[in-house]
């Protein structure tokens, strides 16, 4: 009788896009799991992640967790090395620094490009990331300051309709992202250069929901557009003269 009322006419199975609506979640579950740690430094640059591991870890076989591994190496975070195994990727802002220069270009089409005029929940989504900013510059904190970072993103990303730049915007920030996060991991709370770092994304902050306030899109793309430039001029400045990590998969 189960099987019976499973199905639909012509033996179609009902339960299959309930199964497969089942099995996206819990992909992007797996994904935004492992994309934040990898984000976050949780996981090393050079650090080797083992798809059993995952998989009991996440009680999934060991094919959901290929599946995520392999989109996030396809957006650059992973790199698989053919009979060793599966590595975060290492930090280089020299190699990623035509990344950095084409989401410099991409910052004004928020405003341009299917913009989306905020409604109240959404422009008080932005003045609570503003509280947020304001209480780190009372008391620094590295680790809530990664996480603000991403969530202003994330915030950012949401004001155009526009898919395929929602999708080249995410791809490229998390590409880039670590760069400027494992910056802030190395601070403590005490650091000036932190202090400083928090203060400036507070004013990028404060600029941006302000020109929400009043409606004006296309100013909140030329502010991100001015801070991403900036962010990528002073970490081209801290890591002159470094050299890049020793890959133990080369």
């Amino acid at each position: 009788m189960e099987a019976i009322r499973s199905l639909g006419e012509g033996g179609a199975d009902l339960r299959a896009p309930a199964v497969e609506e089942g099995a996206r979640r819990r992909f992007d579950r797996i994904y935004d799991t492992l994309r934040m740690r990898i984000c976050l430094l949780e996981y090393q640059p050079l650090e080797r992640l083992r798809e059993e591991d995952l998989a009991a870890e996440f009680k999934v076989s060991r094919t959901p967790i290929r599946r995520v591994l392999v989109k996030l190496e396809a957006e650059g975070l992973l790199r698989s090395v053919h009979g060793v195994g599966t590595f975060v990727t290492d930090i280089d802002i020299r190699g990623l620094e035509q990344v950095y220069q084409l989401r410099i270009e991409l910052a004004e089409l928020i405003g341009r490009l299917g913009p989306v005029e905020p409604d109240a929940s959404r422009l008080q989504a932005f003045r609570d990331a503003l509280s947020r900013c304001e209480a780190l510059v009372a008391a620094p904190e590295p680790r809530a300051f990664s996480r603000l970072n991403i969530d202003f993103f994330h915030l950012l990303n949401g004001l155009t309709e526009n898919r395929p730049l929602r999708e080249i915007s995410e791809r490229l920030y998390f590409q880039t992202t670590r760069i400027w996060l494992k910056t802030a991991s190395e601070m403590n709370r005490f650091s000036p250069v932190l202090h400083e770092e928090i203060r400036t994304f507070h004013r990028e902050v404060s600029d941006i929901v302000a020109a929400l306030e009043i409606g004006d899109l296309q100013s909140v793309g030329h502010i991100r557009r001015a801070h991403i430039a900036m962010s990528f001029a002073r970490l081209r400045a801290q890591s002159a003269g470094q050299g890049p990590a020793e890959d133990p998969s080369a």
